[in-house]
C-alpha cells in the first residue's frame, strides 16, 4: 500500500492527469475526422460511382489491412522523407484517423446495406430524389444498426493511441512508463491507474451509445 501512496502522489497524478488529457484530444479530434471520412468513402462505396468507388474500395481494403503501427511509422517517419514534416500530435491524429475512417467506410456500406431495398424504391416512388432517400430515409435507419459497431471502433481508437508511444507521444501510457521508468516499484501502480482511466472513458462512451441507441429506436 506504501508504494501505491508514493506512486500516486499528486505529481504523478497530475502528469499523468496531463497525459490523459493528451490522449482525450488526440482521440476526439482523430473520432470527428474518421467519422466524417468513413461516412463519406462508406457512401461511395455502397452507391457503386463508376471507377471511383472500386478505386475507394481498394485503397480501404489496403488500409484495413494494414497494422496501425506501420501507418503510424509511415506518417510520423515516411512522409519527412518526401517533405512533410509533423509533430507528434498531428501524425497521430493523421495515422488513427485514416486507419479508422476505413474500418467506418466498412459499417457504413454494411449499415446502408442492411437497411430493406424496398425503402429506397419507395421513397423514389413518392418523388425523393436519390440524395433526400438517402438523406431522409435511408441513412437515418442505417445509423441505428452502425451505433453499436462504431462505438466500438471508437473504443479500439482511444485505446490505440498507446500505440504513439513509439513516436513519443507524450500521452497518459508515455507519461506513466516515465514515472515508473524513475522507480520499478511504481509499474504496478500505473499499470492500475491507466487501467481506471482507459476504463472510464470507454465505459461512459459505452453508456451514451447505449441511450443514443434507445433514443434513436423510439
Amino acid at each position: 500500500m506504501n508504494t501505491f501512496a508514493q506512486a500516486l502522489s499528486w505529481i504523478n497524478v497530475r502528469y499523468l492527469l496531463e497525459g490523459f488529457m493528451v490522449t482525450l484530444e488526440v482521440s476526439a479530434a482523430s473520432i470527428v475526422i474518421s467519422f466524417i471520412l468513413g461516412t463519406i468513402l462508406g457512401i461511395i462505396r455502397y452507391v457503386k460511382i463508376k471507377w471511383v468507388s472500386a478505386i475507394v474500395g481498394f485503397i480501404i481494403d489496403i488500409i484495413r489491412n494494414l497494422p496501425l503501427l506501420l501507418l503510424l511509422f509511415f506518417v510520423y517517419f515516411g512522409l519527412p522523407e518526401m517533405g512533410v514534416r509533423l509533430n507528434a500530435v498531428s501524425a497521430t491524429i493523421i495515422a488513427l484517423s485514416i486507419f479508422e475512417a476505413a474500418m467506418i467506410a466498412e459499417i457504413v456500406r454494411s449499415g446502408i446495406n442492411a437497411v430493406s431495398k424496398g425503402q429506397m424504391e419507395a421513397a423514389r416512388a413518392n418523388g425523393m430524389t436519390y440524395t433526400q432517400a438517402m438523406v431522409h430515409i435511408i441513412l437515418p435507419q442505417a445509423l441505428r444498426k452502425m451505433i453499436p459497431p462504431i462505438v466500438s471502433q471508437f473504443i479500439s481508437l482511444i485505446k490505440d493511441t498507446s500505440l504513439a508511444t513509439i513516436i513519443l507521444l507524450p500521452e497518459v501510457t508515455f507519461n506513466a512508463q516515465l514515472i515508473y521508468g524513475q522507480n520499478v516499484n511504481y509499474m504496478i501502480p500505473m499499470y492500475v491507474a491507466l487501467a481506471v482511466l482507459y476504463f472510464v472513458v470507454n465505459y461512459l462512451l459505452s453508456l451514451a451509445s447505449r441511450m443514443l441507441a434507445k433514443r434513436l429506436a423510439i
